[in-house]
């Protein structure tokens, strides 16, 4: 049965491909649809539809209009520029074990993908006196988003762990905010490097602001480190899990949503 029109999700073409680290590919897609867009939504997220290799784009849409439904994986917008209709999407390069990040390998310019969303910016108003922000890799484009946009005044400490010392990302954040690199090599062990700094840092005073994301490990760690233990306010801390050791991402959805209705 086919989706309501204004449900399928919309088409988009590769225009340029890039490894901007050794594990990190930025893949950059255009569509007359994405001039239409509100500016300044980088941080969003959204639904990434992919079609399977060799499929032809026609193909690809009669799939998404009548099923059954592609793979798909919610991804963050990177960088958007609306006059040009592009948005640029940051992928960990995973190999060929998971379909986003074979996709992201094997893509060339003229390829298509789909995109549903976006979703909101994780922070509207920024109105800290400090700001704490911590990511994995695939919590890099969100975060780097958020400093990007904090005012050029603002003051915290940010903490990225990283495959590599290769890994580390040029991100416009203020100078105010000290940025940390902690090299984790193994994506398959726990992340305990920003959960240590961060439950090292001295009290906080004032309004605390945060940006935190990443394996739900580390998430649940540090939600009880800053919400329960230092109190700050659920509307104050964004921290969100994006995924889960050994669970793909639909699995991981249900978990969450498991662990929300309880």
């Amino acid at each position: 049965m086919a989706n309501p029109a204004s449900r399928i999700p919309r088409l988009m073409s590769v225009t340029a491909k890039t490894w901007i680290t050794p594990n990190m590919i930025r893949v950059t897609c255009a569509a007359d649809w994405i001039k239409t867009m509100e500016d300044g939504i980088e941080g969003a997220h959204f639904k990434l539809f992919m079609p399977k290799a060799g499929q032809t784009p026609d193909a690809f849409q009669r799939q998404l209009e009548d099923g059954p439904r592609p793979d798909v994986r919610t991804y963050t917008i990177r960088f958007i520029r609306v006059d040009e209709g592009e948005i640029d999407i940051d992928f960990v390069d995973h190999g060929d074990s998971g379909p986003a990040s074979a996709w992201a390998r094997r893509c060339e310019p003229g390829d298509v993908a789909a995109f549903a969303g976006p979703g909101p910016v994780k922070i509207k108003e920024f109105h800290a006196d400090t700001y704490v922000v911590a990511a994995d890799m695939s919590a890099i484009p969100v975060a780097a988003a958020t400093l990007e946009a904090m005012p050029r005044d603002a003051k915290g400490t940010a903490f990225f762990e990283i495959t590599s010392q290769d890994d580390r990302q040029e991100i416009d954040a203020p100078e105010g905010i000290d940025l940390n690199w902690l090299v984790h090599p193994d994506p398959s062990a726990p992340l305990t490097r920003s959960i240590d700094r961060i439950g090292q840092m001295p009290a906080f005073h004032g309004t605390v602001q945060t940006c935190i994301a990443g394996e739900s490990g580390m998430i649940k760690a540090l939600r009880e480190e800053i919400v329960n233990r230092r109190g700050v306010p659920k509307g104050d801390a964004y921290i969100s899990g994006y995924w889960k050791i050994g669970l793909i991402e639909d699995e991981h959805q249900q978990v969450k949503r498991a662990e929300a209705a309880g």
